[in-house]
């Protein structure tokens, strides 16, 4: 690979090649489409999965072959008309409720740092330094995850040398890509050092423990207490989210995602007074639409405003 090569690689995320590539592949092999593609073909190929792909995998197996034909020099098809016209008829007949993690509260947090501590603690007394590590570095990944409203990917990639420390204060941690910036500018993100549930307390706790200087903050750990030298996998983090949650026993465990410490956060901050605008700066949105998919209203059914207005006395007409 000569140096151009290495640049152009190094501009698209490591997640998203990987995608990519398995989306081309998809069309090529497991479907049988020719590479560079017809308008004809692409918009065949939605049709044939219409019914069985989600509406974000069909816009992300556009983007690919997209991508694919613009590196090679060929037209681009997924812009033709027939293809854009075949993909809303599919949003139109075929449309799907958005998704979303299930929030985690923070009386939730609350449970889940008291059994982590007391797992901690026994883990140690038995000797067990596998476990004391997991849990050690599992009780930082959640409570940092949940005070700095971190995205998976956002975990997965920090580094304890990006990160510093305040004694009394908090901590920054430096991040040198978060989506949406394709600058590639940076940015840092804040955590206080907090009297309960302190992010600050565990992430030392952990990196301490592990005896990390540099590298990935969050690693895997192997059942003879070996720390990895790499971070842990993206795809790894909601079955450990999971499994922790299954454990402790917190409800619907299986319906919580790494978005869930995003979210909880967010509705956290606003159910506190936070404004959206505070709220975006803090987490590191860009524009209000982003925001408010994360925000849930403290009233979500509205019930406390009817119930106020029903039950008020009637002013006199």
């Amino acid at each position: 690979m000569n140096k151009i090569d290495t640049y152009i690689h190094a501009a698209i995320r490591d997640n998203t090649r990987k995608s990519y590539q398995a989306a081309v592949r998809h069309f090529e092999t497991d479907w049988g489409g020719f590479l560079p593609a017809t308008a004809d073909s692409v918009a065949r190929y939605l049709v044939d999965h219409a019914e069985t792909l989600a509406i974000n995998t069909l816009r992300q197996r556009l983007a690919a072959l997209a991508q694919w034909h613009i590196n090679q020099g060929f037209p681009d098809p997924t812009k033709e008309p027939i293809v854009r016209k075949v993909f809303r008829g599919i949003q139109a007949l075929h449309p799907v409720q958005e998704k979303r993690a299930r929030p985690l509260q923070l009386e939730q947090l609350a449970q889940l740092d008291l059994w982590l501590h007391q797992i901690i603690v026994n883990s140690k007394a038995a000797g067990n330094k596998s476990a004391q590590l997991r849990y050690t570095r599992d009780r930082a990944l959640l409570l940092l995850g949940f005070w700095r409203g971190f995205r998976g990917d956002e975990l997965t990639r920090l580094r304890v040398d990006h990160v510093h420390i305040t004694p009394g204060e908090g901590m920054t941690c430096y991040l040198s890509q978060t989506k949406g910036d394709r600058d590639y500018k940076g940015s840092s993100f804040k955590a206080p050092v907090l009297n309960r549930l302190c992010p600050v307390a565990a992430y030392i706790a952990w990196i301490e423990l592990a005896g990390m200087t540099e590298g990935p903050v969050f690693r895997g750990v192997d059942r003879w207490a070996h720390v990895a030298d790499e971070g842990l996998h993206i795809n790894s983090l909601i079955p450990i989210l999971r499994s922790l949650f299954v454990e402790a026993g917190i409800d619907f465990a299986n319906q919580y995602t790494g978005h869930s410490l995003r979210r909880g956060f967010a509705n956290w901050a606003t159910g506190n007074g936070w404004d959206i605008k505070t709220l975006m700066e803090y987490v590191g949105w860009k524009n209000v639409q982003s925001a408010l998919r994360y925000v849930e209203s403290v009233d979500t059914f509205a019930k406390h405003r009817i119930e106020t207005l029903l039950y008020s006395p009637l002013e006199p007409s």
